[in-house]
Order: C-alpha cells, then structure tokens, then sequence
C-alpha cells in the first residue's frame, strides 16, 4: 500500500508545480487586460423590463405577504381575543409582541412600495396607499405601551387589507406569510 500513497503525493505535487508555472507565465500581455476580464465577468448584466417587472411583483408579494401575516398572528388576532384588554391574561407579552410585529409589518410595507415601484400598475394601486403606510409608523410604540390597542389594531388591520387588495387588483395576489421569530426580532 506504500507505493500508492508515494504515486499520489509525487502526482499532487507535479500538478501543482504545473499549475503554479502556468499561471505565472501568463499570456505575456499587460495585466491591465486581466483586470479587464475579471471586472467584465463581475459586472451583473442588464434585466429586461420584464424580468424587473416580475421579479419587482414577487418582492412585494413577499413582503406583504410576511407584513399581513405578522400584522394576523400577532396583532388581530390578540386583538379579536381581547388579549389587549386591560387586566387580560398575558397581556404584556401580547401587546410586547405587536408592538415588534407592528414594527416589522411596517418595515415590510416600505419595502413592499419600493418593490411595487417596479411595476406600473401595481405602483399605480399603491400610490393611493402611501399615505396611510406612513402612518402606521408611530403605531408600534403606542401598541408596547398599550395605549388605544383598538384603534391601533384596526389601523393595521385596514392598511393590510387594502395593501391586499390593491396587490389583487394589479395581478399580484398577496397571501399571508407569518414571519419566525427571529425574522420578526430582527426586522
């Protein structure tokens, strides 16, 4: 078994020897045109309007999807339940949650209009909606201190809901995703 092992190392290292030779005497050009082709091959190419288009629907589906599943699971459905409620079982934990829910369902919104923004009618159904989006910015921090949780509840819930059906209406249908809890701790 010795002579194997002996034929490998002696192969491994005539290879290398050979790699390392090539590569040192390169086409005997300037290193100016290895730099060319290098940045030429990194460079990313150019989509169509099409593929923006498409992949600009998909990011907002994604987005809105995940902003109205965490604005479901962990601020409407507390909020039907009454977990919100003064003196509710466990409702420091809930109102805890939708605040951090209601700080990523935001988060998620913006991206989703910056993604619809690639696509003309769905960028046209959005328009409308950028102003309600805006103001559920302040809505997480009233959520954590439990101040007005109906009408901040509510507020979410009809953003969600018309994101929802503008998304229908421009061809891009959003469903609700529920986001882990790490994605939700971390924006």
């Amino acid at each position: 078994m010795p002579v194997p092992m002996r034929r490998l190392i002696v192969a491994l290292t005539l290879c290398c020897a050979l790699l390392g030779g090539t590569t040192a005497c390169g086409g005997g050009g300037s290193g100016q045109d290895t730099a060319a082709v290098v940045q030429a091959a990194a460079t990313p190419t150019p989509t169509t309007s099409a593929e923006k288009q498409k992949f600009a629907k998909t990011r907002f589906v994604a987005n809105a999807g995940l902003a109205a599943g965490a604005t479901y699971q962990w601020i409407v459905k507390p909020w039907k339940a009454g977990k919100f409620k003064k003196g509710a079982k466990g409702r420091r934990v809930a109102l805890v949650k939708a605040g951090l829910a209601g700080a990523f369902a935001y988060n998620r919104l913006k991206a989703a209009t910056r993604n619809a923004q690639g696509d003309p009618t769905l960028s046209k159904a959005l328009a409308p909606l950028a102003a309600g989006i805006e103001a559920l910015k302040d809505l997480p921090a009233k959520l954590r201190k439990g101040d007005s949780t109906d009408a901040v509840a509510n507020s979410f819930d009809d953003v969600i809901n018309k994101v929802k059906a503008a998304g229908k209406s421009a061809g891009a249908e959003v469903k609700d995703q529920v986001p882990s809890a790490s994605q939700l701790s971390g924006g």
